[in-house]
């Protein structure tokens, strides 16, 4: 008989592991900010006496009646409180409920800009909500903290480029074409929930309260200096989207 060769019995290689999806599908810029917020609100509840906690909204907060001081009477606090105020939280209920729209608008934002231009517009849209709330409060001794103001410039922005565009595919929302001003005010998805939002805020300036609002009053008029610098300015900030390939044409929203 003949002997034939046999040929060595090689295992099958194990089929390749999908490639794991993070916990929080987050960009690293609003990650980065939800946890600065949580462990700043953490030591605030935690570490800090009743009077450090004043003390730190004293000097991180921003009070308008700064602003009409003389120079001579009062320290450096009025020039990093229009964007420290964005950092602190007067309640749980404050920082959850912005956390939550940081995560929904800050996203996209973030996608689309990238972390350095983020924190621009960060700082920027915190300087532009405390300028319409000192305005509309001017000589008063209100104290003005929370992230809202920063979170409404970044709904502002993402009116511009974020939702749906009408009868055509769906894709990531930071991959969308930036629209003018005039297109955003044609397009029925922008106009309904600008109106919402707005018809919100007024709501609040009227006394009504709404979801979220802890005992502590409102600054709806922070909301709207943030929104509208979002809005109007967003193009400065804004960097070409990467064409999108054709299989990614059709992906949902992010």
């Amino acid at each position: 008989m003949e002997d034939h060769p046999v040929a060595p019995h090689t295992a099958e290689a194990p089929p390749a592991r999908p490639p794991r999806s993070p916990v929080f599908n987050l960009p690293r810029p609003v990650l980065a900010a939800l946890a600065l917020l949580g462990l700043i609100y953490a030591v605030q509840a935690l570490l800090l006496s009743s009077d450090a906690l004043d003390w730190l909204f004293f000097n991180f907060g921003f009070i308008p009646l700064r602003y009409v001081t003389p120079l001579s009477q009062q320290g450096p606090q009025l020039f990093w409180t229009p964007v420290s105020y964005s950092l602190l939280h007067g309640s749980i209920e404050h920082i959850v409920f912005n956390g939550l729209w940081l995560m929904a608008f800050g996203t996209p934002v973030a996608r689309r800009i990238g972390t350095a231009r983020f924190v621009v517009f960060w700082v920027l849209s915190a300087v532009a909500s405390a300028a319409l709330h000192a305005v509309l409060n001017w000589s008063n001794a209100t104290l003005l903290i929370g992230a809202s103001g920063v979170v409404s410039g970044l709904m502002g922005a993402a009116c511009r480029f974020a939702f749906p565009p009408e009868r055509q595919p769906l894709r990531p929302a930071h991959l969308n074409a930036r629209l003018s001003i005039p297109e955003a005010f044609r397009s029925r998805t922008v106009v309904m929930f600008m109106l919402f939002w707005f018809v919100g805020n007024l709501l609040i300036a009227f006394g009504i309260p709404m979801i979220g609002d802890s005992s502590q009053a409102v600054a709806w008029d922070a909301h709207i200096g943030g929104f509208v610098f979002g809005f109007i300015l967003f193009a400065f900030f804004d960097r070409q989207p990467k064409p999108v390939a054709p299989e990614t044409s059709d992906m949902l929203q992010s």
